[in-house]
């Protein structure tokens, strides 16, 4: 152990060595009164509208055009008088956005385009830094340190020279993956698990893989303290099975490239926003983000493209903190769906499959696909019974009524695209 902390201490100081000062900062403002965490969030918004304006060929364009300035920030209420930024615009003026400032040290980031376009900026070493260090807060709070035997459920490229990369990598940070679900390549990954002390990656890799453990009756990890799901929406019905596997749920890690790390949840089960990284608003359900520490490619009320739920300001945790509570991400702001006659939000999935497990306990993993207008393909990874299909199909008429025709296929391994699982994906 003392080796693998060695090396991952000394990768640090080169790659980021802003994570321990960081570290000490996150951990004293860990216990912060709501009130000095937002006071805070004002000192660091306000500098962050300078430096915009002073630095940002785009928001001083937009700030002089709509009269805007740090002067007017005196409250966090008034960050409603900055503009929205949508994605589109972040797109189409990239170079503008990014700071016309001389860092010290900047690394490429890459968003990974699941929803469109990739999106390509630079970010500053300070505020790659402070995101790290976001993280490990959260693993502190499982009693996990970065540097201890780890399993990573992620995507990886098939050729040879790419995999000896990946595997490199992995190696230095104490680190392997499941690269196959073959019979072979799979116990002897499951048999690395037995050294980890915890596991992160796409939730639905890990469903899928503590399915198998299940299946094949292989097994439990015994030393896993964590097990994270990120980069996707971690649904009740993966709950189940990932306990029985790994001996513990899997806890949600949310945020984004654009963002960094946006909450993270606490032993309690709730997830605490990362007040000391992110404002974040509710419009209209969808989330506005401002990245409070990231300046060389300023984030100002990003629409993210995620529909959300914040907990009432009055709503506390059991573990103490007084970080705002993020009470759901719903999902993405996907495409319509289009009826006959009629237009839809794909949040209605959400609510479909969600009023099945609340009111019948009827938990299902399941993807639409949309080819041709009015009609909708529903499947479900479940084998379902006929009463079962017969609520789903009364739970989807509730929403659509007679404007949407659909059919629904049970028992079906649910697809895949980019590694992440989609679960509305429209032809039209």
């Amino acid at each position: 152990m003392m080796l693998h902390r060695s090396i991952f201490q000394l990768g640090q100081r080169y790659r980021n060595p802003s994570i321990p000062a960081w570290m000490k900062f996150l951990r004293s403002s860990d216990r912060w009164s709501r009130e000095e965490l937002e006071t805070y969030q004002l000192t660091k918004l306000k500098e962050l509208v300078s430096f915009a304006y002073e630095h940002s060929p785009y928001y001083r364009s937009i700030f002089e055009k709509e009269n805007i300035s740090s002067d007017e920030i005196k409250g966090l209420g008034d960050i409603e008088k900055l503009p929205i930024l949508t994605k589109e615009q972040l797109l189409k003026n990239n170079k503008d956005i990014h700071a016309n400032y001389k860092f010290k040290k900047t690394f490429t980031a890459t968003t990974s385009g699941s929803s469109g376009d990739s999106l390509v900026f630079q970010r500053e070493e300070a505020a790659d830094s402070f995101n790290r260090a976001a993280i490990f807060r959260g693993y502190s709070w499982y009693e996990v340190q970065p540097w201890e035997r780890n399993g990573y459920f992620w995507g990886f490229n098939f050729s040879w020279s790419e995999r000896l990369k990946t595997w490199l990598l992995d190696t230095l940070q104490n680190r392997f993956r499941v690269f196959s679900y073959e019979e072979k390549a799979f116990k002897s990954f499951v048999m690395k698990l037995q050294s980890a002390t915890y596991i992160h990656g796409y939730s639905s890799m890990i469903y899928q893989t503590a399915k198998l453990i299940n299946e094949k009756r292989l097994e439990r990890p015994k030393r896993l303290k964590l097990v994270k799901g990120t980069s996707e929406k971690i649904y009740e019905s993966y709950q189940d099975e990932v306990e029985k596997a790994f001996g513990r749920k899997m806890i949600s890690e949310y945020g984004a490239a654009e963002s960094g790390i946006i909450a993270f949840e606490c032993p309690h089960g709730k997830m605490h926003i990362n007040m000391e990284g992110v404002i974040v608003e509710e419009m209209e359900n969808e989330i506005l983000l401002t990245n409070l520490q990231m300046f060389s490619f300023p984030i100002i009320r990003y629409k993210l493209g995620d529909y959300i739920t914040l907990a009432k300001e009055t709503e506390k945790c059991d573990c103490g903190r007084a970080h705002a509570i993020l009470n759901e991400v719903t999902g993405r702001v996907g495409k319509s769906v289009y009826g006959h006659e009629g237009i839809y939000p794909s949040l209605y999935f959400y609510y479909i499959f969600k009023n099945l497990g609340k009111v019948h306990d009827l938990k299902l993993n399941y993807q639409v696909i949309q080819r041709t207008k009015g009609n909708l393909e529903f499947y479900v990874e479940q084998k379902m019974s006929e009463a079962e299909q017969n609520l789903l199909k009364k739970e989807i008429k509730r929403y659509f009524k007679e404007d949407i025709s659909f059919t629904v296929i049970d028992d079906h391994m649910l697809s895949i695209t980019n590694a992440k699982k989609k679960s509305f994906i429209s032809h039209l």
